[in-house]
């Protein structure tokens, strides 16, 4: 019999629809974000989709597919259908059915009655299915990449805590040891997600290890989600562990996980994030909050290209090349150190370039860190592949509930397209009618009455285009961050905004990402990049430091234009977390008290 108080109605075609009304949704919310994708969340029924990478993601941090199910069955409302189960079951069962594993050792003589031991430069692709053995050969990625082998099994011990079956022994490929990242990307796209089982090299030692009280006199503790987060990563160092991605909200301490799991695999570590601003910040915390010094930390960047035990890097340095088709020089960064752990800040933004030579260092230990791994590009399966699958996930309104990101309040405004330019919106290209709409004149007065209605707060104004955001801050008096503003006067601008000495800061997206102002408790968005999920997320994130105030988030919407369809698509992700968006239909300046005087609920 139907159950009308549960809140999902799982369908044949794996979409589920959640009544967002029903006593139960908020539950059933964070019980689907391990395993399943939000696709679209208007005002009642919210859709979501089971995929085959939404599946092997929940697997890689342990999550069985028989979890999935139950939690079908505990919250549907119809009976789940039997074609459901199955499929979850075979999609998620087939992470783990092929298994990379080493090669053994062998001896080669150097000097007159002296041997040494040299890895074999290949690795083992295994399996215990002889139909996936076949498929595989049959493969165009098979014939192009491995061989059938014969298994040799390691005789060191270390190498024998990989176990490798008597079944897997019989079909079993060969392939290079440089081929190692490839295979893995070619064949999540044939549907088989290869287990990584092959043990990471170790890099060269660096004693580090976390302070109790910080080199500023706080009190300092690693929060139990964090230690889980880098211990989810470290494992016991054998086979299958030592890389993965940790999936936590903007706020709840990404860099903390990071230093938690530097220290616990004291080594050589290069971490690589989104702009200069967070490389400084890095290193500021890497010095306040662990026992490394200034001469075991540098930067490689535009600024300075110095090479240390913990070295900081950004994605744009990196990619630079002299020529438009000429190779990377600064990819020799990833091989000029004995690394041993690497970590990619902001992983979700990883640079296509990137992924090539990710691909190659498939031998060190990796981190990837990220708020969503969301891309709009659909490379979310480079990550899973090359970077880890996700290892470790809690849902925001879990942290929020605990207190360790600020309560928020998502509220979008939206205003009329004034009349003088309702003609060139409506002949305008596509592309053109997005920008028109994001620049609608009005938003400046909206901005202007939201800031001023709003003494006690800290205010970011957040958008796309440079010409809007310089009106707005030449209207506010206050300073503006874009991508040329030089990044001395950026950390003299951020450290104001912290120290309380400016009250209002205008920013492009430049600062998106990985930038921690602690104290802001409100951001009003007047562009984006049209639906980008992550990047709302990512702005967001700015405001949920934990404080006292509730932190707010306006967007300012032209109705009935693209923006409002573009502006639900970049919610997605945060529905999905839990927050719903308020709508305020305004036809005047006066309408913006009522958005600021209203008592939202938060779903």
């Amino acid at each position: 019999m139907p159950d009308f108080s549960n809140p999902l109605i799982v369908q044949s075609d794996r979409t589920l629809l959640l009544d967002v009304h029903a006593p139960r949704a908020a539950e059933c919310r964070q019980a689907l974000v391990p395993f399943a994708e939000l696709e679209r969340s208007p005002e009642h029924l919210h859709t979501y989709r089971l995929t085959p990478l939404s599946l092997w993601n929940a697997s890689g941090a342990g999550f069985k597919p028989e979890d999935a199910v139950n939690v079908l069955k505990d919250f549907a409302r119809y009976e789940v259908p039997k074609s459901v189960e199955i499929w979850i079951k075979e999609t998620a069962g087939r992470f783990g059915k092929l298994r990379l594993v080493p090669a053994p050792w062998i001896e080669v003589p150097v000097a007159e009655n002296k041997v040494e031991k040299v890895k074999e430069e290949y690795l083992y692709l295994v399996t215990e299915s002889p139909n996936v053995f076949k498929e595989i050969s049959a493969s165009t990625v098979g014939k192009k990449y491995l061989m059938p082998a014969e298994y040799v099994p390691p005789q060191d011990d270390f190498m024998k805590t990989c176990v490798v079956s008597e079944t897997e022994k019989n079909f079993c490929f060969q392939l290079l040891l440089t081929n190692r990242g490839t295979i893995k990307q070619e064949l999540l796209r044939m549907g088989w997600p290869v287990k990584d089982d092959v043990p990471m090299v170790d890099g060269a030692p660096l004693e580090i290890s976390l302070r109790e009280t910080t080199a500023s006199g706080s009190p300092f503790r690693i929060r139990t989600y964090q230690r889980e987060a880098a211990e989810s990563i470290v494992g016991n160092k054998g086979p299958g562990t030592g890389f993965g991605t940790i999936v936590l909200p903007c706020g709840a301490g990404k860099t903390i996980v990071g230093m938690t799991t530097m220290s616990l695999l004291k080594t050589n570590t290069l971490i690589v994030t989104t702009n200069i601003s967070a490389v400084h910040q890095w290193i500021q915390e890497l010095l306040d909050k662990t026992t490394l010094t200034k001469d075991q930390i540098s930067e490689y960047t535009g600024e300075s290209k110095t090479i240390k035990p913990v070295t900081v890097a950004t994605y744009q340095i990196l990619t630079w090349r002299p020529e438009k088709e000429g190779p990377y020089p600064h990819f020799s960064l990833f091989r000029k150190n004995n690394w041993g752990l690497i970590v990619y800040d902001e992983v979700h933004m990883l640079p296509a370039p990137v992924f090539r030579v990710v691909a190659e260092i498939q031998a060190v230990r990796r981190l990837g860190l990220t708020a969503t791994l969301v891309r709009e590009d659909g490379c979310e399966g480079h990550v899973f592949s090359l970077v880890g699958p996700k290892r470790y996930d809690v849902p925001w309104k879990d942290l929020e509930s605990a207190g360790f990101i600020a309560t928020a309040e998502c509220i979008e405004l939206r205003i009329d397209l004034p009349a003088s330019e309702e003609v060139n919106y409506a002949v305008a290209e596509p592309r053109k009618k997005h920008r028109l709409a994001s620049e609608n004149p009005d938003k400046v007065a909206y901005v202007k009455a939201i800031v001023d209605k709003s003494p006690d707060d800290k205010i970011l104004v957040i958008g796309q285009y440079i010409a809007q955001l310089t009106e707005i801050a030449t209207l506010l008096g206050c300073p503006i961050i874009t991508g040329k503003t030089p990044n001395t006067e950026r950390d003299m601008i951020y450290s104001q905004f912290r120290n309380g000495e400016i009250r209002v800061l205008v920013v492009s997206k430049v600062a998106n990402f990985a930038i921690d102002l602690p104290d802001a408790s409100m951001a009003i968005q007047v562009s984006g990049t049209f639906g980008s999920r992550q990047e709302e997320a990512q702005r967001l994130g700015r405001i949920l430091r934990p404080k006292e105030r509730k932190s707010r988030f306006f967007t300012i919407i032209t109705r009935n234009t693209v923006e409002e369809e573009f502006g639900a698509n970049r919610q997605k992700f945060l529905a999905e977390q839990g927050y719903a968006y308020k709508l305020v239909r305004c036809n005047s300046i006066d309408d913006v008290d009522a958005a600021l005087e209203q008592q939202y609920c938060l779903n």
